[in-house]
């Protein structure tokens, strides 16, 4: 079997046809295949190209993770902010974090590492889009803890920072004093929660729905 007939293969082979013209291709990956997992409009191109046109167009939401057991569903939510081109993601506590879920992800993203919730707060007091209110962006938790709100009723603001904590202990009581609010996913079934990166990807969802193909303002 070739590798052009072979359905495991994965990504594409040396490219076919002269070589196209553009500061954005890679020449290695032009003359030897991309085997990357980028969707087929990035083939070819250099990382730093993929990542320059990614900024172009990323999404104004945030993703933390607070990082205390060094979870292996952090590199989970970091490969769905990927898949959501959030803005960034903030790695709270170690800033060694378990890399294996992200598959490879977060090199196409932006990284920030905050010691703690106070830090994280005080990064996101003075952050915000140019023109903003000045007030910074808002922090909200997602996590089922007493008085959390349900996501599906709340309406997540455009720009804001969506914190999730590690598998198990959940959002520290820290990091829930310092967000806006703190929202739970709506279940149904008998189990008390849901895995760590399924509500992230859940929540980051509800984001797009929300402010991507909604109309309102």
């Amino acid at each position: 079997m070739t590798e052009a007939t072979d359905p495991t293969a994965v990504g594409v082979g040396p490219y076919a046809g002269p070589p196209p013209t553009g500061d954005h291709w890679d020449p290695q990956l032009l003359a030897e295949g991309d085997r990357r997992n980028v969707v087929d409009r990035y083939r070819y191109w250099r990382h730093e190209a993929i990542v320059a046109d990614l900024d172009t167009r990323r999404h104004p939401f945030h993703v933390a993770v607070e990082n205390w057991g060094h979870d292996f569903n952090i590199g989970s939510v970091i490969r769905t902010a990927n898949a959501f081109n959030a803005a960034a993601f903030h790695i709270v506590g170690r800033r060694r974090w378990n890399r294996r879920g992200a598959m490879v992800t977060d090199r196409y993203q932006h990284e920030h590492h905050h010691p703690d919730a106070a830090a994280l707060a005080t990064w996101a007091a003075h952050a915000g889009a140019p023109g903003g209110d000045g007030h910074g962006i808002p922090i909200i938790g997602i996590d089922n803890v007493p008085g959390s709100v349900a996501l599906e009723t709340y309406d997540l603001p455009r720009e804001c920072v969506l914190v999730f904590g590690q598998e198990g202990p959940g959002l520290t009581t820290e990091m829930q004093q310092v967000c806006r609010a703190v929202l739970h996913i709506e279940q149904f079934g008998s189990t008390r929660s849901i895995n760590a990166g399924a509500a992230a990807a859940i929540a980051m969802h509800a984001w797009v729905r929300r402010h991507v193909f909604d109309q309102r303002p």
